[in-house]
């Protein structure tokens, strides 16, 4: 029987858009792909603002891309992290990707990796435009997961029931749930609902403060949730 192979995944920052804060937790987001093996920050790393990551570099195994400006204002950090994206896609040997940025730049690079058949993770911050975010298979606030991490180490509960009742979400979720298959309870299987929602948007738990998809829905008054003997949980809309 041959031994079982990680699957091999690329983290590409670009360090002029991302917060060096959030690295931990992203990383701890793509294990759910695989091995990041791949760790590369872009930047001109003579700019004084970018000393945080500099500092980071040796400890997490990042290896820094410089990139110089070479007009007032403009800087080659987008164009190269494209160009090594592609290298990486069509070598053949890299499964998935982590982009770092709040850029709406990378928007057309997520788009043509999903394309591929890979799952392409952005992190960014609550400002990251829209389009970019939709790209991503999954996209992340950064913020919510720093903020999350901290909880867990000691704080009370999660903190994101403030935006759990966002009428983009519940919309959202609504109409998962109205496309999934329902027993005659009315309830379905919650992983199909999520699949669901997924499948449509980059939606991703961790942005409302919840770990897993059960807890986020348990914390909305519109839902209830089954968990049954086999070990599924199961939801219904009350409303």
């Amino acid at each position: 029987m041959a031994d079982f192979e990680p699957r091999n995944i690329a983290l590409l920052i670009d360090s002029d858009n991302a917060s060096p804060t959030g690295i931990d937790p992203v990383l701890t987001v793509l294990a759910e792909l695989g091995q990041v093996n791949i760790r590369r920050a872009y930047g001109n790393w003579r700019k004084a603002s970018l000393k945080g990551w500099i500092d980071l570099m040796h400890r997490y195994g990042i290896e820094p891309q410089q990139q110089f400006d070479m007009t007032k204002g403009k800087n080659a950090t987008d164009m190269k992290m494209t160009i090594d994206a592609m290298d990486l896609l069509y070598r053949g040997r890299v499964h998935g990707f982590g982009i770092m940025s709040s850029d709406s730049d990378f928007m057309p690079l997520a788009m043509r990796i999903r394309q591929e058949g890979l799952p392409v993770y952005g992190f960014g911050g609550a400002k990251t435009p829209e389009a970019f975010r939709q790209a991503c298979t999954r996209f992340i606030d950064v913020n919510a997961l720093v903020k999350a991490e901290k909880e867990q180490n000691g704080k009370s509960g999660p903190s994101g029931n403030s935006n759990v009742l966002d009428q983009d979400l519940l919309d959202l979720l609504f109409d998962a749930y109205a496309a999934s298959k329902r027993d005659e309870n009315g309830f379905a299987k919650l992983a199909e609902v999520g699949q669901r929602a997924g499948n449509r948007s980059s939606f991703d738990t961790r942005n409302y403060g919840f770990a897993r998809l059960t807890d986020l829905i348990e914390a909305i008054p519109n839902f209830s949730v089954e968990r049954r003997a086999n070990g599924q949980s199961f939801v219904k809309r009350l409303r």
